[in-house]
């Protein structure tokens, strides 16, 4: 129980920040100017193509001293890692959404003379955003596992607790994860229900064969 309220914490953060992220360069790297792109996509193959253990570490211990800049607490680079990497990865959620929803539907906006950005705020998005849900759920769920991470540079969440506990006593070892276990299933069931109502949400009122 000492530990639920750093996972919680990390978790809110790192979902805020993640879907921002996500938001932010899906939209640019569905751009057609390839100029607008190129960061984004730079970041995405970076944060996906490495280990989020690795970037966790890197954030508390390599970025202060390569820009000899504090980011301020261990939360921080937990934060900022969890959110960066899952970020990269919905920001593919977004940027398919986006270019999955019909093209006659840009045609009939820019026929009523909608500009482009119009077009995005109130035809392409409020569509895509429905398709997007369902992923989203299923990422807030790994988030939620990914948090188990921050023990490794010292924040006293769930996983540091059961581990303080194990050292003091081997022979409990067992009976310790399953409690650890059991605190990471009771948080992410009603991130399960949300999921399961994102996806009904996301195909109420589509047609289907």
């Amino acid at each position: 129980m000492k530990g639920l309220k750093v996972t919680v914490t990390v978790l809110i953060f790192s979902a805020i920040l993640g879907y921002l992220f996500a938001f932010i360069t899906g939209l640019l790297r569905s751009s057609k100017y390839f100029i607008i792109r190129f960061i984004p996509n730079i970041y995405v193959e970076v944060f996906r193509g490495t280990s989020l253990i690795v970037q966790l570490f890197w954030f508390y211990y390599a970025f202060p001293m390569l820009f000899n800049f504090q980011l301020g607490s261990d939360l921080v680079a937990g934060v900022l890692a969890i959110s960066l990497n899952y970020g990269a990865y919905m920001s593919e959620v977004v940027r398919s959404a986006i270019i999955s929803v019909d093209k006659g539907q840009t045609e009939a906006a820019t026929a009523l003379n909608m500009t482009s950005f119009q077009r995005m705020r109130f035809v392409i998005l409020p569509q895509a955003v429905r398709m997007m849900l369902p992923e989203f759920g299923n990422y807030l769920i790994q988030m939620l596992k990914a948090t188990s991470l921050v023990s490794l540079i010292g924040m006293t969440d769930i996983l540091y607790h059961g581990d303080i506990l194990r050292s003091t006593n081997l022979s409990m070892a067992p009976t310790i994860y399953i409690v650890v276990l059991l605190f990471f299933f009771i948080l992410a069931l009603p991130l399960i229900f949300l999921t399961r109502k994102m996806e009904k949400f996301a195909k109420k009122g589509v047609a289907s064969p």
